[in-house]
């Protein structure tokens, strides 16, 4: 992770569950899975999450069982290190710094911890190597003598398996073709190794599965095939005895196959998601399996669901950016097709999903179904926006908004009121007045139909019973010159608004209505548009496709000052008056802190990750920080988070963070030396 002083790019809440394969353990009471820089630790049973294992300072890319003790458990991670824990008492027990590392038991191959698969993401050669074990009675020892012996190897790890002494890896230079004869595709996806025959499960691109057997055998290797699903095979997983396998994929379906009988076999249908990953506890007692949307069910091996692990949805375009709830400060987003979701970023939990579009989805490639692209919040909590969009080929575009009250009595949101067709293209923006004390709630849309319109709660528009139901109604329709508004905010204190059509900044009165100035700036389309908070107030500021920052004074109506700047995306925090710019230049982007008044950043820094960030927020902290460091002082009030292109949510994290966080987790290092072996 990036670093800059007392401050590192971190993976702090909403992390992937789904990364790497998880394990359960030998008793099936717990279930661990990587996610970020940490091991989490869930009950089987309660779906709590009972330990979070901290140490590591990047991304954990392995978690295994160790043989010789059922209540330990090795990780590694890009850091460049294997760590013991302790995973019933969430205790470090030991770390390891360098070298290769291979367990023994017996004479066969047991389990894999290898430095160079920690950080294979980042490598551009995969290769199969030969490792030489010296005579050693340790369980864990260190191999320096080791060669390689195949290039070309698979960088998926669901292609790399331990049989009965052997290891197996799945490679492109294999005797199957690529391509049968009629065109299907015969790539291998997974592989999985019967724990007693001699005999490897392979998955293919095709949706079929090969049972490759006389392996040791001095005649050729036969193989037998299964075929169930209709796409790729994602995982493969034996069952502890080997009667039984499983597999998964993008059908979200889990198939158990009788094992020499595979004509027969029992099916777990509608898990929600494509399913990435399968695991089976080392007693045969509980299946796992990990799914597209980040989530990790528990099935009974009857096949039954018995429990379900939700991590934060991340799809593959989240249109609606990053939102907070006032109310629980929770991190809100674009969750399952045509969802909200709400998540906690302290508990690190999602809280629920609320259904916007109300339409069943149905998963069929090339079907338009209707998507949520915009949200909003009230300064007050108790309203949401949306819009949701369906542009099918041979229809005109489909826009519906929605308002939605929050109601005490379920903790939920409500729909209120429904829009057909609130413009004639596609909306580009939408925001609230934040003026928590204003009389009126405003909301303002603004569409490539070349309008922003502006939308009140009025008076109840009839009553049912006793209970009086407001509504919502369109109060004005702005335009300018015919121009097209890409972006539009509210000032702090609701007096003004701003709209951005195209090349020009109109700033709006939005009790009359009346436009009141438009503001000068270098030629080039306005992309965000931000109004200064508390003592900056007085200070609008805007980007522009053009590498352009630009700061008015609006007492004065003037240009404050300029700077040539690619900006991606430009946020305030609402706490305070920073703002934060995030610049992608030479294929990375870099992070720049500011007051308005005082265009001199606060913090800045370079390569914060790789790519471009499309989303981020600022959110409130539940307990201020006391940083006395300068560099870090803007993350004292609220925590900056951030969406990549990868659909990494990173944050910062100070130093101060980092020690308390470890001295309140429950980690005792018995040993940290770096020549020591493990026992």
């Amino acid at each position: 992770m990036v670093e800059y002083g007392d401050i590192r790019v971190v993976y702090r809440g909403g992390s992937k569950i789904n990364f790497r394969k998880p394990v359960i353990s030998n008793d099936s009471r717990f279930l661990l899975c990587a996610s970020g820089e940490s091991v989490k630790v869930f009950s089987s049973v309660t779906e709590e999450c009972v330990h979070e294992l901290r140490g590591h300072t990047g991304q954990v890319t392995g978690v295994l069982l160790r043989p010789s003790n059922h209540l330990q458990v090795y990780s590694c991670s890009t850091d460049g290190t294997v760590r013991l824990w302790d995973f019933t008492d969430g205790i470090l027990v030991r770390v390891k710094n360098d070298g290769l590392y291979l367990s023994r038991r017996k004479g066969t191959f047991r389990t894999l911890v290898v430095k160079q698969v920690c950080v294979f993401v980042f490598a551009e050669l995969f290769q199969l190597v030969a490792v030489n074990l010296p005579q050693t009675p340790d369980q864990l020892v260190e191999a320096r003598d080791l060669s390689a012996v195949l290039s070309d190897v698979s960088s998926n790890p669901s292609t790399i398996a331990f049989g009965r002494g052997v290891l197996f890896l799945c490679i492109y230079s294999f005797s199957l073709r690529e391509y049968t004869k009629n065109g299907g595709k015969n790539t291998f996806t997974c592989i999985a190794c019967h724990p007693k025959d001699d005999c490897v499960a392979t998955g293919h691109d095709d949706g079929k599965i090969r049972l490759w057997r006389n392996f040791k055998q001095k005649k050729e290797y036969t193989y037998s095939t299964l075929h169930w699903h209709h796409s790729a095979v994602s995982s493969l997983c034996f069952t502890p005895e080997g009667t039984n396998l499983l597999s998964g994929g993008v059908e979200s379906v889990l198939v158990q196959w009788r094992y020499n009988q595979e004509n027969q076999k029992d099916f777990l249908p509608r898990l929600g998601a494509a399913i990435t990953h399968v695991t089976v506890s080392p007693d045969g007692a509980l299946f796992s399996t990990s799914h597209s949307d980040n989530k990790i069910t528990i099935i009974q091996s009857c096949v039954k669901v018995s429990a379900v692990i939700q991590g934060l949805v991340k799809g593959e375009n989240v249109t609606t950016g990053l939102l907070v709830d006032p109310r629980s400060k929770a991190l809100v987003l674009n969750g399952r097709p045509g969802h909200l979701q709400f998540y906690s970023l302290q508990r690190d939990k999602l809280l629920f999903h609320l259904d916007i579009v109300q339409q069943e989805y149905i998963h069929e490639a090339g079907l338009e179904q209707f998507e949520v692209v915009r949200a909003a919040f009230d300064a007050s909590g108790l309203w949401l926006a949306t819009v949701e969009e369906r542009k099918q080929k041979s229809a005109e575009l489909e826009l519906n908004l929605k308002l939605w009250s929050f109601d005490e009595q379920t903790q939920s949101f409500v729909l209120n009121t429904t829009v057909s067709a609130p413009h004639e293209a596609r909306i580009t923006a939408m925001c609230f007045s934040q003026a928590a004390d204003s009389q009126t709630t405003t909301l303002v849309s603004a569409s490539r139909d070349g309008h922003f319109k502006a939308w009140q709660l009025g008076l109840p528009a009839h009553t049912d019973g006793t209970q009086e139901w407001p509504s919502w109604s369109c109060d004005f329709v702005g335009a300018y010159h015919g121009l097209v508004p890409r972006c539009c905010c509210f000032s702090a204190d609701g007096s003004l608004l701003a709209v951005g059509f195209q090349e020009v900044v109109t700033v709006w009165n939005p009790t009359s209505w009346e436009l009141l100035t438009t503001l000068s700036q270098p030629p080039g389309d306005v992309r965000n548009l931000c109004f200064g908070q508390l003592s900056c107030s007085k200070y609008l500021l805007g980007s522009n496709n053009k590498k352009m920052v630009c700061c008015w004074n609006l007492l004065t109506c003037s240009l404050e000052w300029s700077t040539s700047m690619d900006v991606s995306l430009l946020l305030v925090d609402s706490r305070s008056e920073n703002m934060a710019a995030f610049c992608c230049q030479d294929g990375s982007t870099d992070l720049f802190v500011f007051k308005p008044s005082e265009p001199r950043p606060l913090f800045s820094q370079k390569a914060v990750c790789s790519g471009r960030v499309i989303h981020a927020v600022f959110t409130p902290r539940e307990v201020m920080l006391e940083s006395s460091e300068e560099s870090s002082q803007w993350l004292n009030r609220s925590q900056l988070y951030f969406l990549t292109e990868f659909m990494d949510l990173l944050t910062f994290s100070t130093k101060a963070e980092e020690e308390k966080l470890m001295a309140s987790s429950k980690q005792v290092t018995l040993t940290s030396t770096p020549n020591q072996k493990y026992s």
